[in-house]
């Protein structure tokens, strides 16, 4: 690849980028503008122009899939070599480097959670301990130490920054001071540790300190507006007054300042190093105009410096369908209704892969698990247990170790990968929602993945090479089902369709963001939420918790007089004074056996009570099966898109003989009438045929 190859593909604030080879460079960068991509390219266009060799440089990012996903592109790019670290990792490989040169002994152990020191801690000074509590213990502890705040220190600062733990300052002092001392004696180190006693050591060893700097000339920091002072510490250090130093970032994705992170650094960039040069990346491929607009004109009523900073972004991609703003009369409604839009899209070929419901707090989830539950409907809840950390994952990757050191390299893949992991669970149809579908879920997105690789010749020891090497960069294979996740745990993802749900004051915002920092900050939490669509966007919010309950709440405040070409289902409230139209009620669906009004998602798609008696030929609903099964093989998707278990229940029950009647189902739609109704329906016919003639059983009818 020539170096003018590596700039032909990139828009023109991109190659701006990348052409500005040494430093220092600031790019503040929109969401899906190609931030990756620039400054990648920059790397690779510096190293091959010769402005610097690819061991010299250290990209610097915050996760570990998001530095291995840096090195891929850099070497796809002709740029091998060069290091893509997160910060804990280069500066752990440092430590571990110099620590027995400079210090003496082993390196200390490192622990992985800090919950069992502070259990000794409170033995320490006599506190029960409380698990949730020591959650929060912990998160204010990691706080101030990123924050470079001692024990000693903690009270002032925490009123200063007016935090408020869930346990007493006094107490919490105690316990922070008592975790550090316990920490020492028994010579481990946690993640800040690491990166402090880096730094110490650096600066206290000339030697040490101008051996790094001799390795490394050339950094890039990823979204460096989450960049606590910790961190920036270390930078300094790493750098020695130097200025070959490219930053990346943007301020209105700044949504972890209460770990420590502080968009300062990357909007005082300029200051700090006079003559930098700053590029704006406004093009944004990721969403189309619709979401675009939303974006920015709930971004474009921030406060604050932040906003001075960030030109709104430019739209690359085609119109699509306005954002969809509705309300409902309370969340059960709202989680209902937003399984029944996730169907439709379901239906209409969206993969569920390509959807994701995002909440501003993890307690959320539970309403969608249900109702995702009630509709067959297969989800995922990021943020819970990684991929390559679960039991059937880890167990599976094992035996397909063991298989691949006597493996023949003329096996066939995909049968192989098949046949092993059906010793752990997969098989060939998925079980019901739950815990056992959650499992089939990563047995198959690992034999998904060996699909995928077949066709370049991989073999089972290449397979499992590539397994260790995602498992190492935490690249989980995708699987099929809905995501639900918090917007905090969403930042860096997109999808096809978000639904973001929740829009309540007092949620998003949430109760407790009362200065005019906090606000802005859950402001920016919705940016972030409304940004990660690519094409479907759906905002939501309910007027009370339960049922029956008083309609109390009121739509997020961002939101407030924003359309952003939107569709509002609201009805008309526009205007000081003006009353809400009255929605019509729902229609009463009741049990066709006794007649009793059914509230149930499942209960609703049968069309009767679960306990009522009901007869079905079981015959008629195996051919109803077996017709799913090929149809979903032939359109690629998976049976449960062409109809649910509980709908092909429901017609083997109710045996339509129209389309119209077919169309009274629960879960058939027109949609779904237009593109299988014909084939439903002349099963129906066949079948009810047989049993005229004698060839099957008589469908009995309660």
């Amino acid at each position: 690849m020539q170096a003018d190859d590596v700039l032909g593909s990139l828009d023109p604030e991109q190659r701006a980028v990348a052409e500005s080879v040494r430093g220092p460079v600031c790019v503040l960068a929109g969401a899906g503008t190609g931030k990756t991509r620039a400054i990648t390219h920059r790397i690779a266009h510096a190293v091959r122009t010769g402005v610097v060799e690819p061991g010299s440089v250290l990209a610097v990012t915050f996760t570990t899939r998001a530095a291995g996903e840096l090195r891929q592109r850099l070497r796809t790019l002709g740029a091998p070599g060069v290091q893509a670290k997160t910060f804990h990792a280069a500066a752990l490989r440092q430590l571990t480097y110099f620590w027995p040169k400079v210090i003496g002994g082993d390196t200390p152990k490192i622990i992985e959670s800090k919950i069992p020191l502070l259990v000794d801690a409170c033995r320490l000074v006599r506190r029960a301990p409380d698990s949730g509590e020591l959650r929060d213990v912990a998160a204010e502890i990691e706080w101030a130490k990123v924050s470079q705040i001692g024990p000693e220190e903690y009270a002032a600062q925490a009123a200063k920054h007016r935090r408020a733990p869930s346990v007493e300052v006094t107490e919490l002092v105690r316990l922070y001071d008592a975790y550090e001392r316990l920490r020492r004696e028994r010579h481990l180190l946690d993640f800040e540790t690491i990166l402090e006693l880096t730094a110490a050591i650096l600066t206290e060893h000339r030697e040490v300190a101008a051996e790094v700097r001799q390795r490394y000339r050339y950094f890039t920091v990823d979204e460096y507006q989450d960049v606590n002072p910790l961190q920036k510490l270390l930078l300094d250090t790493w750098l020695g007054g130097r200025d070959d130093l490219c930053v990346v970032g943007d301020p209105n994705q700044t949504i972890y300042s209460f770990t420590g992170a502080t968009p300062h650094y990357l909007t005082a960039f300029p200051v700090e190093h006079p003559g930098a040069v700053v590029v704006n990346l406004v093009r944004t491929y990721r969403s189309t105009p619709q979401v675009v607009e939303l974006a920015n004109q709930v971004i474009g009523r921030a406060a604050g410096p932040v906003r001075a900073r960030r030109p709104a972004l430019v739209a690359q991609r085609p119109d699509g369908p306005k954002p969809i703003m509705k309300e409902y009369a309370d969340e059960p409604a709202e989680a209902a209704g937003v399984a029944g839009r996730v169907r439709e899209l379901l239906a209409a070929g969206t993969p569920a892969r390509e959807i994701a419901v995002l909440y501003r707090i993890n307690a959320q989830s539970e309403a969608y698990e249900q109702a995702f539950t009630a509709e067959g409907i297969p989800y995922l809840v990021r943020g819970a247990e990684r991929f390559f950390e679960r039991p059937e994952v880890r167990k599976a990757v094992v035996l397909l170790r063991g298989a691949a050191r006597a493996a023949d390299p003329a096996d066939p893949l995909v049968p192989v990968v098949r046949h092993i992991l059906h010793g752990v669970g997969l098989t060939p149809e998925p079980p019901g929602p739950g815990v056992a579908r959650e499992r089939w879920e990563s047995l198959n997105a690992l034999a998904e993945l060996a699909q995928s690789l077949e066709g370049g010749g991989t073999t089972l020891p290449g397979f499992v090479a590539e397994l260790e090497r995602r498992a190492a960069e935490q690249h989980a294979p995708p699987i099929e089902g809905v995501t639900l996740a918090s917007l905090h745990a969403a930042k860096g993802l997109e999808w096809d369709a978000v639904f973001l749900v929740g829009l309540a004051d007092g949620t998003l915002p949430i109760v407790y963001a009362e200065t005019p920092d906090q606000l802005e900050e859950e402001r920016r939490l919705l940016y972030v939420g409304i940004t990660r669509a690519r094409e479907h966007l759906h905002l939501s919010w309910a007027l009370s918790r339960a049922p029956g309950g008083r309609r109390s709440r009121r739509a997020c405040r961002f939101l407030t007089g924003l359309t952003g070409g939107a569709d509002d289902d609201r009805g008309a409230e526009r205007g000081a004074g003006t009353a809400k139209a009255a929605r019509p009620a729902p229609a009463t669906v009741r049990c066709r056996v006794c007649g009793r009004s059914l509230a149930a998602a499942a209960e609703q798609k049968l069309g009767r009570c679960t306990g009522c008696p009901s007869h079905y030929d079981e015959e008629l609903l195996e051919s109803l099966r077996a017709w799913r099964r090929v149809a979903a093989e032939q359109a690629k998707i998976p049976p449960y898109v062409v109809f649910t278990d509980l709908t092909l229940q429901a017609i083997a029950e109710r045996v339509p003989a129209s389309e119209r009647d077919l169309l009274a189902i629960a879960g058939v739609g027109r949609v779904k009438l237009e593109r299988y109704g014909a084939a439903v329906l002349q099963i129906l016919r066949e079948h009810g045929t047989a049993n005229r003639m004698g060839g099957g059983h008589p469908r009995q009818v309660p």
